[in-house]
């Protein structure tokens, strides 16, 4: 299931092999949107981007109408408290004007210094007012009245108007960022292999299965490895040590906060939450403390450090980050995402197949997110977040099928099962019937439940034919098969996790996605590898800065998919502002 695929997928052809050769000791960077990812049926046109898109009325009942609205109602509630206050000047002077003795005719105004101070008296006493009788008075009508009718009106204006943006409390995503490993970091398949050889631990046997996993991954030449494992090329012993295990996150982890802050223009002494997610490497002190430490956050921030989670931990992170910052509501707040995964201390020294994958196809990465729900932020946010899902196994295959043990030979690694295609299909499966009314248009909704209802009805007569002896007869009635809705009419972009080419190819063809809708999980697998939680940021990063064959656009819909150990398939959407 993670990278045993025999094949390269058919559109990639020869494109992905070019760029697998000029990626050898070169700079690793992105390659690339390739024309030859829009697919090419053997009947009929060329299909591409195009093809999929939806009559806004099919949509209607996917959109996020407090979003849509409340847009622009944080600053027209802004306008509406600069009126509601000039409303009351005007009132309170009309009223006074009267009442001072100036030499102007009734109604209108001589600006002595006797009338403008008690104006100025008056302006205080009737907020004073306001204030010690802000729940009834406003509601008075007749002549004990406070409020005339157009203040009155002003203020269940912006009540409205607060309780509708109340309602949507958005998550902003201000800008993210992904690790970028220096050359010295890279190395080839060949350099792979010969640092396997390197551990004088491995039998040719497994040199050999490991050669072909790496031929058959979908990584490319020039991937990152830590330099604690790289240094074995260089006549230099491995070293696992917990010291290099923590130089390997520092690089990591400080290089992608940095860049997050500073793309979001946001001081550490901003960030209120910090979640970080590293599935096999949990230090003490942790990795939290070693980022407040490193960028001097404040004293009272809620920090949360997540481990054992594996693939899927960023939107698992994600899903924390937002339900603390809704927690918020009126003061607001920011949160900073940090997904990675350590690779020094995971280097697995046996034999036995079922670990031995771990080696081949794990690769260093990370990424960091900014995440505000002020409304304020709203105009500067690159995304906004729709929905976030998990779906959580609780069988005991799921539970087994991605688990950390020891070998025979008391080797510690991860160990995968063979029903982990089994167990990963069920889990996307519950996943994509959750999050599916969210995200689907109407028309698919509908086929759902048609599809729902004639299998019932189809059901009900077996058995009643049955009962009543008709076997023949009920043995030719139609066997209606579940239907797959489109997922392509309600998301414009994928981001499904690299775990590995048979992951994405198994993806493709059971949600019937076309060659450039995997075409970022393909890329990112080939010129990062699979980097675990952090891996779809580097495919939402393809999307938003090179990809030509779907280009992303305003009010665009990406999806993100990742599978974990336990077992568990996350799934998050966010909406392109």
């Amino acid at each position: 299931f993670f990278s045993t695929s025999t094949m390269a997928p058919k559109a990639q052809g020869d494109s992905v092999d070019d760029a697998q050769s000029k990626n050898i000791k070169s700079n690793m960077k992105r390659s690339e949107s390739e024309s030859s990812f829009v697919s090419v049926p053997e009947d009929g046109p060329v299909k591409d981007y195009r093809d999929y898109r939806v009559r806004k009325s099919s949509l209607i009942a996917t959109v996020n109408w407090s979003h849509v609205i409340g847009t622009y109602l944080p600053t027209l509630f802004i306008v509406g408290i600069g009126v509601l206050f000039a409303q009351i000047v005007h009132q309170v002077i009309m009223d006074l004007s009267s009442k001072v003795e100036h030499k102007a005719n009734p109604g209108e105004l001589n600006f002595s210094l006797e009338t403008i101070s008690a104006v100025l008296l008056g302006v205080r006493e009737i907020f004073s007012s306001l204030f010690h009788n802000y729940i009834v008075s406003p509601l008075q009508s007749g002549e004990g009245a406070v409020l005339s009718p157009q203040v009155k009106t002003t203020v269940l204006a912006l009540v409205v108007i607060g309780w509708i943006v109340n309602l949507d409390n958005p998550i902003y995503m201000l800008s993210f960022s992904t690790f970028k490993a220096p050359d010295s970091w890279k190395v080839s398949h060949a350099e792979i292999v010969q640092m396997m050889k390197n551990q004088k631990c491995f039998t040719d046997d497994s040199i050999d299965f490991m050669r072909r996993l790496l031929e058959r991954s979908g990584t490319g030449q020039s991937t990152a490895w830590p330099p604690g494992i790289v240094q074995c090329l260089h006549g230099k012993e491995t070293d696992r040590s917990i010291e290099a295990s923590r130089k390997e996150a520092e690089t990591v982890v400080f290089d992608v906060v940095e860049s997050a802050l500073k793309k979001a223009k946001l001081h550490p002494k901003e960030v209120d939450i910090l979640v970080i997610n590293c599935s096999l490497f949990s230090p003490t002190p942790s990795l939290c403390a070693m980022v407040i430490s490193k960028f001097g956050f404040r004293q009272d921030i809620q920090s949360f450090n997540l481990s054992g989670m594996g693939c899927g931990a960023s939107l698992i992170s994600i899903g924390l980050a937002k339900d603390l910052l809704q927690r918020r509501r009126f003061s607001g707040g920011k949160a900073l995402v940090v997904s990675t995964e350590i690779i020094t201390p995971n280097l697995y020294h046996g034999n036995e197949r079922g670990f031995l994958l771990q080696n081949t196809l794990f690769r260093c990465g990370g990424a960091a997110i900014v995440l505000s729900n002020s409304w304020f932020d709203g105009r500067r946010a690159w995304y906004k977040l729709l929905h976030t899902v998990r779906v959580q196994s609780n069988s005991e295959e799921a539970y087994q099928c991605v688990y950390e043990a020891q070998d025979g030979s008391n080797q510690r690694g991860v160990r995968l099962s063979k029903d982990i295609v089994k167990v990963a299909g069920k889990c996307m499966e519950k996943n994509m019937t959750t999050i599916g009314p969210y995200v689907l248009p109407l028309s698919e909704q509908i086929r759902v439940v048609i599809s729902l209802a004639l299998r019932f009805v189809v059901k009900i007569l077996v058995k009643l034919m049955k009962s009543c002896g008709m076997e023949k007869m009920a043995a030719k009635l139609p066997n209606i098969k579940h239907y797959v809705p489109d997922f392509k009419r309600g998301i414009d972009h994928f981001c499904i996790h690299a775990g590995g080419r048979a992951v994405i190819d198994g993806i493709e063809k059971n949600m019937k996605l076309e060659l450039f809708h995997t075409e970022p999980s393909r890329m990112a697998l080939l010129n990062y590898g699979n980097t675990s939680s952090s891996s779809i940021w580097y495919e939402m990063e393809y999307i938003q800065e090179h990809q030509k064959t779907n280009p992303l656009k305003k009010g665009h819909r990406i999806m993100q998919v990742a599978f974990g150990s336990g077992f568990k398939c996350t799934s998050g959407v966010w909406l392109k502002l």
